[in-house]
């Protein structure tokens, strides 16, 4: 096809003018507003910054972020694996409706996600007193952020997978299995080294979510300094507090988590181009 009738083959001028206006996005939403967090975080100086993210209370958001991402992440990607496995792999009534349930965190509030925690398990929920009575807490408490935390990350682990395994089909596995393979080794030798990028980019989404969710977390957790505050609620507070520096200093480090995440995303992305669609 020639140049002239390519659709494709836009006048040079309009390629630079869609490149700078995107140039332009980037830098004036992402890049100054990054520089700007990292810019608050050290302009009281290094000792500043150490000792901000060195205080007791900032420490134990930081073990208590590490913590609910080291519970949610594991979950996710085994409740990940089957999900999309039994969506990617069979049809059945009902597949519609588990799909769209998968999905709805993408669309329910995170504040919304924490009430609808409150009602099942406050004081006066629906479980709460008969677990109250059982002298298990839920609220206020770690089982509460982790269950928050769960559902605001639910879809990302089964979302990488489903395009990638229905793009693969399954005539390998279905080989392996006539072949004498039992179903562990068939998922395991067949299976899993052609979805193995795309799980992992699920977990990079998944992890990076729980370590920065604020919203489900913030109406469950009580902030109760030092106990249930993660690192989101506790740059919420010292912000509040009027304590810049130290809210800034502890920002840099989710902005750190991020920058991180988008280079995994980035590396990973390539390997996963069906993930992706």
């Amino acid at each position: 096809m020639s140049r002239r009738t390519d659709p494709r083959a836009e006048p040079a001028w309009v390629r630079w003018l869609l490149t700078a206006l995107a140039l332009g996005f980037l830098l004036l939403f992402l890049f100054i507003p990054l520089a700007a967090v990292f810019a608050q975080a050290f302009g009281k100086g290094w000792e500043t910054w150490l000792a901000a993210v060195r205080d007791p209370v900032a420490l134990a958001a930081v073990r208590l972020t590490v913590v609910v991402a080291a519970i949610t992440v594991p979950i996710h990607t085994a409740l990940g694996l089957a999900t999309a496995w039994l969506l990617a792999r069979f049809r059945f009534r009902g597949r519609q409706f588990l799909l769209t349930l998968v999905d709805l965190p993408f669309s329910v509030s995170p504040v919304v996600a924490g009430l609808m925690l409150v009602l099942l398990f406050g004081a006066q929920g629906l479980l709460g007193p008969w677990l109250n009575g059982m002298g298990i807490k839920v609220l206020f408490a770690l089982p509460g952020i982790v269950l928050a935390t769960l559902f605001v990350t639910l879809p990302f682990v089964a979302r990488q997978l489903i395009p990638t395994l229905e793009a693969q089909g399954s005539t390998e596995e279905e080989a392996a299995l006539t072949l004498g393979a039992s179903p562990w080794q068939m998922f395991l030798r067949v299976t899993l080294p052609k979805i193995r990028w795309a799980l992992l980019y699920g977990i990079i989404l998944t992890n990076a979510r729980a370590m920065g969710e604020f919203g489900a977390v913030s109406v469950v957790s009580g902030h109760i300094r030092g106990r249930t505050n993660t690192i989101p609620l506790h740059v919420e507070i010292l912000y509040n507090e009027y304590q810049f520096a130290a809210s800034f200093a502890v920002a840099s480090l989710l902005t750190l988590l991020a920058l991180a995440t988008i280079a995994a995303q980035a590396v990973l992305g390539r390997r996963t181009p069906a993930s992706r669609a």
